[in-house]
């Protein structure tokens, strides 16, 4: 259910990660990475960790007000999160030097900051095609590598989207409200005038609405609780 209809509304944003795209093949991509390291682990264990560890250090990450967002910042963050997963997958055992392991984790970064393992979602192209045509205007906010412009045009959706507020960019985070006033600004529309579409509870829910917005979650996965919609088609039911 949405907050008001739709036609309510002159502008919907979205966050981005599971929301609207996502890596399918996250956990093989994984795999296939760390055997060319000659370290090999099984498919399930490498996907069990990543989940794990994903939703450790981002679910549970907690917002420091003094931090400032920068592709440096965003960069530290996952190799932070990847050396947890290393270190599960016992790479000390393997006799992995700190070298190794800083070396492996930073080409995860790359790798999983790149256009090639995303894809976006059954529903999104026809969705935002739709809300175009109806007038709407589409946004993105989102919490992302200084690479998500480049990703969004090699899926050939950057075009639909204005403003694109991506945190590395702009020095901003969610949950952090600001990066909502700011786009709000970028794009000249009152708070009430726009509809927000994410996964995530505090980000993607809280965060706007402390700005005012009307937000509605997207239940991608089996994990996500509480209420919302399944599919973007629904926002135009």
């Amino acid at each position: 259910m949405l907050p008001k209809p739709l036609e309510t509304y002159k502008a919907v944003f979205f966050d981005v990660g599971d929301t609207l795209m996502t890596i399918p093949a996250s956990r093989i991509i994984m795999q296939q990475f760390l055997a060319s390291r000659s370290l090999q682990r099984g498919e399930e264990q490498v996907g069990e960790l990543f989940t794990e560890a994903f939703r450790l250090f981002y679910y549970g990450k907690q917002l420091d007000p003094f931090a400032v967002c920068t592709p440096e910042s965003d960069r530290a963050f996952w190799m932070k999160l990847y050396h947890y997963i290393l270190e599960k997958l016992g790479v000390h055992e393997e006799r992995w030097t700190e070298d190794q392991i800083h070396e492996c984790c930073h080409g995860m970064y790359d790798l999983f900051t790149g256009p090639e393992p995303y894809q976006l979602f059954d529903d999104v192209k026809e969705s935002i095609t739709k809300l175009s045509e109806r007038g709407l205007r589409l946004g993105i906010i989102s919490n992302f590598a200084a690479t998500l412009p480049t990703i969004l045009e090699h899926k050939g959706i950057l075009h639909y989207f204005d403003p694109v507020i991506v945190s590395t960019l702009v020095g901003l985070e969610k949950p952090d409200p600001a990066i909502f006033h700011l786009a709000l600004e970028q794009s000249g529309l009152a708070a009430s005038d726009v509809l927000y579409v994410g996964d995530h509870d505090l980000n993607d829910i809280w965060a706007p609405n402390q700005a005012g917005i009307d937000a509605v979650k997207i239940k991608r996965y089996d994990y996500h609780s509480g209420t919302g919609i399944h599919s973007l088609h629904e926002l135009l039911a």
